[in-house]
């Protein structure tokens, strides 16, 4: 990735605006380049500057678009879905930060028409907005963050009128050939991307599993919740508790009576990611083979992850990653939890056991 410096495309607004008390040093400006006239493509230009005194960090998932559904979009007040990728990955290091020394600019330019429906004529609003409790660093900040809640960075919003243009295939993410190798089933679970007959055991062995955790999470919700819906979906209210009986039964309808893909093709570090708005294909990468069947960050659990992401079962996002900020997450916003899938996934695991 790299860091520029280099002039700004054609504009139709451009406004800045600091990031949030949490990082008041860091200057976030969008604007939006006007090559969308005449039915052209959506070019939004990122600009994050550090203006302080010392070197700034930022995780750079959320400084590309095929990584995290960073942008707000919206036509004529309705929220325009991302069409991209989620995925699930391990707690961030060291190495998925970028760090910004005194003075210096990030700038990165993105097509937006191709992973959000701006197919539509009307007027559109784009801004940059990401949270995570690990936003400016994985150490001391991240525990800050964890006290006082996640951690956000936004921009200035940018309006514009646009006459629709015909939509989009999402762009393939996770560094493989989606879609590619014989496409065959067993029992209604198919397989594509040249899964060899080792994953394909392993990945119907972890089906079951999931069923079992799905089954298992469906019959407590349905009891009296304790500590264990606590940990990760904090305190229970009748809406709260009602919601996760909602999720949790869309899941085990999706294991149970629909025909799941599974795609094995992804060389990524990650375990796995999907396409909200494509049911019900996911992509198995590298962490996936080297996890265990059950346990905390599973392969069963994996499964849940990714079929909580699908917006037909319960369109989760991916608020924070591993135990620790999941467990901080249910404390600090209980309704967030509800909308992160490792949340689910580690209710599901349910690693220590908890009643």
């Amino acid at each position: 990735m790299k860091i520029i410096q280099k002039a700004v495309l054609p504009i139709l607004a451009v406004f800045a605006l600091s990031a949030q008390a949490a990082k008041p040093q860091l200057d976030v400006e969008l604007s939006v380049a006007d090559s969308y006239v005449n039915g052209g493509n959506v070019y939004a230009t990122l600009k994050i500057t550090n203006n302080g005194k010392g070197p700034q960090k930022v995780l750079k998932w959320y400084t590309d678009l095929e990584e995290e559904h960073i942008f707000n979009v919206s036509r004529d007040g309705q929220s325009v879905q991302y069409q991209g990728p989620h995925y699930k990955r391990p707690a961030p290091t060291d190495n998925d930060f970028i760090k910004l020394t005194p003075g210096q600019t990030l700038e990165k330019t993105f097509e937006l028409s191709s992973l959000y429906d701006m197919s539509e004529t009307g007027n559109y609003t784009v801004s940059y907005d990401v949270h995570s409790f690990h936003l400016f660093g994985n150490k001391g900040q991240a525990k800050k963050a964890e006290r006082k809640g996640v951690e956000e960075l936004k921009s200035n919003s940018v309006s514009f009128w646009m006459d629709g243009i015909a939509a989009k295939s999402p762009k393939k993410g996770g560094g493989g050939k989606p879609g590619t190798g014989t496409n065959d089933c067993v029992d209604g679970t198919c397989f594509t991307g040249r899964c060899d007959n080792t994953q394909k055991n392993q990945i119907l062995s972890a089906l079951a599993s999931a069923d079992a955790m799905a089954n298992d999470s469906v019959a407590y919700l349905n009891g009296s919740v304790g500590q264990r819906y606590e940990s990760w979906f904090g305190t229970p209210t009748n809406s709260r508790v009602n919601k996760a009986k909602s999720n949790f039964a869309a899941i085990n309808d999706a294991i149970d009576n629909e025909s799941l893909t599974f795609d094995c093709s992804c060389k990524q570090s990650y375990f796995a990611y999907v396409y909200p708005t494509q049911p019900y294909k996911i992509y198995l990468c590298r962490a996936f083979w080297q996890a265990r069947e059950t346990g905390t960050d599973s392969r069963a659990g994996t499964i849940i992850h990714e079929l909580s992401h699908f917006n037909v079962v319960a369109g989760t996002d991916d608020v924070v990653y591993g135990q620790s900020g999941a467990r901080n997450l249910a404390n600090s916003n209980p309704d967030q939890a509800l909308n992160n899938a490792d949340s689910h996934e580690y209710f599901a695991e349910n690693t220590p056991y908890e009643n």
